[in-house]
């Protein structure tokens, strides 16, 4: 019997009723030949790990720009708390393990270097054509971007979990679901964690309300929050929380909005991230032929300028885009020997 039939069974004894099982997926945009070891799930995740937009997040902002200290999160370390996070639910309530960990690893592909302030500044610049979100990025990425335009061609709800993960997205499946909330719990409680580290907050600035409820170390309030998800979503057809600890991780994410995110040191690093994201897309928009190879083959296929231009500046990295923009804008250093 094939390694990959064996385990689907599996999936089927072992799952729960409300899990999405790998032998019943929706299937790809392309037909392919199955894998004879791996489930369609965990194929799904190692392309998602084997691709180079995962790889580029090491170097992408999570919270703070260009941080010179090593413990500092990046978009990869966050993708990575969410995906253990993620898991340790599913695991918890028998839903698809392996669904849960592709989704989550592949939730920010699509981010932009700079995180939410280059997410901004894209978007304001192409506000007549759309606008621009990370999560519909990630989605172009999967399905258009890798693989020199082929895209990973990634199962339906792989693809439905990466792009419905933001707070207004509605997931088809309790593994997107839990994708979801479990990016929340990571940011909220890494992000106090690195605001702290970085001096911006100290532990005793956390309203003493919400530590009294779930503690004041990051693993303890994390700890809290999956308990609680887990307790709260036994044996019905949702991912919830129970009612306090929902308003507990609103209260603590509007903390973090007034004190860290929306902060003067933050917003003045934001400007200077935007003027780097505005200026490189204006110099490619005029001068698109500039761009690497793949995507010059993307304009080759007919896809409409500003929209290469936009993917461009989405993958780079954060120390990438500030290459470029010396090499562009800044006058370099000259001697005469």
């Amino acid at each position: 019997m094939e390694l990959r039939r064996f385990q689907e069974e599996l999936e089927e004894k072992i799952l729960g009723e409300y899990a999405a099982k790998s032998s019943r997926t929706r299937g790809r945009e392309r037909p392919e030949e199955k894998c004879d070891i791996r489930t369609d799930f965990q194929r799904d995740r190692d392309r998602i790990i084997h691709c180079k937009s995962f790889r580029r997040m090491k170097h992408k902002t999570q919270v703070f720009i260009s941080p010179e200290g090593d413990h500092y999160r990046t978009r990869l370390t966050h993708t990575l708390e969410v995906s253990q996070i993620a898991r340790s639910i599913a695991r918890a309530l028998r839903l698809n393990e392996d669904l849960t960990e592709a989704i989550a690893l592949g939730h920010d592909l699509g981010h932009t270097p700079f995180g939410h302030a280059g997410e901004r500044k894209l978007d304001e610049l192409c506000r007549d054509t759309g606008g621009f979100a990370h999560n519909v990025q990630s989605l172009r990425v999967v399905e258009r971007l890798e693989k020199d335009g082929r895209g990973l061609n990634l199962t339906w709800e792989v693809r439905d979990g990466i792009l419905n993960h933001r707070t207004s997205g509605n997931p088809a499946t309790l593994e997107g679901k839990i994708v979801q909330l479990s990016d929340k719990i990571a940011y909220t409680n890494h992000d106090i964690d690195d605001a702290i580290r970085a001096g911006m907050l100290k532990p005793k600035d956390i309203p003493r309300d919400i530590v009294a409820r779930i503690g004041t170390r990051s693993s303890s309030r994390i700890n809290a929050m999956v308990r609680d998800t887990i307790f709260h979503s036994m044996g019905i057809n949702d991912i919830r929380m129970s009612e306090e600890m929902r308003q507990t991780l609103k209260e603590l994410r509007a903390f973090m909005f007034r004190h860290v995110y929306a902060s003067d040191i933050a917003v003045a690093e934001h400007k200077k991230a935007e003027k780097i994201v505005g200026d490189l897309f204006d110099y490619y928009l005029e001068y698109p032929e500039e761009m690497s190879g793949e995507f010059q083959a993307l304009l080759d296929d007919g896809d409409p300028v500003r929209q290469v231009v936009c993917d461009y500046i989405a993958c780079m990295t954060d120390r990438f885009a500030v290459a470029k923009y010396k090499t562009l804008f800044i006058p370099q250093e000259w001697t005469i020997l």
